[in-house]
């Protein structure tokens, strides 16, 4: 093996998604309250735009306010995404449940599909998220 790609396999490796939205600070509130996220990192620009790193449990992702001029679009701009988030999660039904009653809405609901307990909602920026579990049995 070269030490290049031992260097590559020695690292840890990280992927988060970085949402672009209308309104950073509203999101952030969204996400607080749908998903008990925390906040980890945020900058707010002096025209109200915001960059920010939130983790919901050890998952972490990444929302700002869109920028056309960077060609960074809501979905809301674009009628729609072509990005669905999956967080697995302990119980779906009672994540599920608390991002409905914070303003998502519901695609499809909370149910076993797939050897999955899963149902996918969209928040109110537009971005799906299914949230779910695999099941134990696999059925």
């Amino acid at each position: 093996m070269s030490v290049e790609s031992q260097s590559v396999t020695n690292q840890k490796t990280a992927i988060a998604p970085m949402l672009s939205v209308r309104n950073g600070a509203r999101a952030i509130e969204f996400y607080k309250t749908a998903f008990g996220a925390a906040e980890l990192f945020r900058v707010d620009s002096e025209d109200g735009a915001v960059v920010a790193r939130l983790s919901v449990g050890t998952a972490e992702f990444w929302l700002a306010d869109e920028s056309p001029e960077h060609l960074n679009f809501s979905p809301e701009s674009l009628g729609g995404g072509s990005v669905r988030i999956v967080m697995t999660v302990e119980d779906p039904n009672a994540a599920f449940d608390r991002a409905v009653a914070a303003g998502a809405t519901v695609v499809w609901p909370v149910s076993d599909q797939y050897g999955w307990r899963l149902g996918r909602i969209v928040d109110p920026f537009g971005h799906h998220w299914e949230i779910g579990k695999q099941l134990e049995d696999g059925s």
